[in-house]
């Protein structure tokens, strides 16, 4: 399972499936949230959806720290500690907060839960398992490229954060009318919480400096993108010119 030749094959998977993802997102809308239809079949409650879909993240991710002999090592235990401090947010408050009786197909949950034990794999499994032994020394932590990729991974978490709190107090409780969001990252782009959780993963990607944290900052993107595009339309279609005027990007400051 954790045999380089293994790894590396699944990254490679991973790498042509976030590809496609990427390609399809372009053409069939993921259908949850604002983009919920009953087409996608059965659904369940969004909260509950929300905990099944990324609690295999955070105990997949875990279960590898714990069972590993390098799980003492001060680097390793930081570095999926950040991790596990993202996926518990997302696990554990971030569906707690959630207004609204909104719904989530079985599907997307499906998806989302083995997508999520693949990505703990890759991630958990270099760093505990397939890295060098000697590949982060304990001044790793001390290394430029942790220090700027956690900065980088903290600023995303924050845009994240503030931007879910923009868009869940947009309403008050029994009204159903959209609102354009405004403040924060939403200047700039449509999508500030889907920049900020891209932002963090490509900090992860830099502070980790691993092919498994790389992986996954492009599978962000390939999923996240696409739906910030069809989120901007949306936008458009149900505001017009009052949108279009603040020249908003999709998901990327200034440049997507």
């Amino acid at each position: 399972m954790f045999e380089p030749t293994v790894y590396y094959s699944i990254v490679g998977i991973m790498l042509v499936a976030a590809l496609a993802t990427f390609i399809t997102l372009h053409k069939v809308d993921a259908g949850y949230g604002i983009l919920y239809t009953s087409k996608w079949g059965p659904a369940i409650n969004n909260r509950f959806g929300w905990i099944l879909m990324e609690i295999p993240a955070f105990t997949t991710m875990l279960l590898l720290w714990l069972l590993s002999p390098r799980a003492t090592e001060p680097a390793l235990a930081v570095m999926a500690a950040l991790f596990e401090l993202h996926y518990f947010q997302r696990t554990f408050i971030f569906p707690m907060l959630i207004r609204g009786s909104s719904r989530m197909p079985l599907i997307i949950i499906a998806l989302g839960f083995i997508f999520n034990v693949v990505n703990a794999y890759l991630i958990g499994g270099w760093l505990f398992y397939v890295a060098p032994a000697d590949y982060y020394g304990a001044d790793w932590l001390l290394s430029p490229t942790f220090i700027a990729g956690t900065l980088i991974f903290f600023a995303g978490m924050t845009i994240n954060i503030n931007s879910d709190h923009i868009v869940r107090h947009l309403r008050k409780p029994g009204d159903t009318r959209h609102y354009i969001p405004r403040g924060g990252c939403f200047r700039y782009v449509t999508s500030a919480n889907y920049f900020g959780e891209l932002t963090e993963w490509v900090g992860y990607a830099i502070l980790t400096w691993c092919v498994g944290g790389f992986t996954f900052a492009i599978w962000t993107f390939a999923n996240l993108a696409p739906r910030a595009r069809t989120l901007h339309r949306r936008y458009i279609a149900e505001f017009g010119d009052d949108y279009r005027a603040l020249r908003r990007r999709y998901i990327i400051p200034f440049i997507y």
